[in-house]
């Protein structure tokens, strides 16, 4: 009875992907807060809203994701946002109308989008399905959708308890 213990899961060709590694630092997106320009936490005044964007420091959002939102329960008009938007362009990564938690997702979702999946091409691959962060299942389903086009099978959960997703046959019927 010396028989090694062999790790099949281990020498299986299934890849894992991990949507937790597309959970980004805290270093990587700012949220603009247009609370932080209103008069007495109520109102938005336009000549001051002006002159405060064109002297804000804009270093602090260098090739960041970038959230606009107003934290104050204000009517802001729609125009306030794109003035900041505009302020902001020269220097975000890139910019969503979103606070902390929605812009936590979009970077996910962005970062789903400009994967390279041709690393999985005729691969079976394994989708992970518990992470100690929160998720959405948008990506979920973006990460499904670009490597239907690729994998030879996709399943969910872990490579040695999966859910089997996709075949590549079936789309072949």
């Amino acid at each position: 009875m010396d028989k090694d213990i062999v790790n099949k899961v281990a020498q299986s060709p299934i890849v894992t992907i991990d949507l937790k590694d597309f959970y980004p630092s805290e270093s990587e997106f700012k949220i603009f807060d247009i609370a932080d320009f209103l008069f007495e936490k109520l109102i938005l005044k336009e000549k001051d809203y002006r002159t405060a964007l064109k002297n804000l420091d804009y270093s602090q959002y260098q090739n960041k994701y970038v959230g606009i939102t107003c934290s104050e329960d204000v009517i802001i008009p729609q125009w306030a946002y794109l003035l900041a938007e505009i302020h902001l362009f020269p220097y975000a990564k890139k910019i969503f109308f979103a606070d902390k938690k929605s812009i936590i997702q979009k970077i996910i979702l962005d970062k789903i989008e400009n994967t390279d999946v041709e690393k999985y091409r005729d691969r079976p691959v394994v989708i992970k399905g518990c992470s100690d962060v929160d998720i959405s299942i948008d990506a979920y389903i973006a990460i499904t959708y670009k490597l239907m086009n690729v994998a030879k099978s996709i399943m969910y959960g872990e490579p040695c308890s999966n859910v089997p997703l996709f075949k590549k046959s079936i789309l072949n019927k």
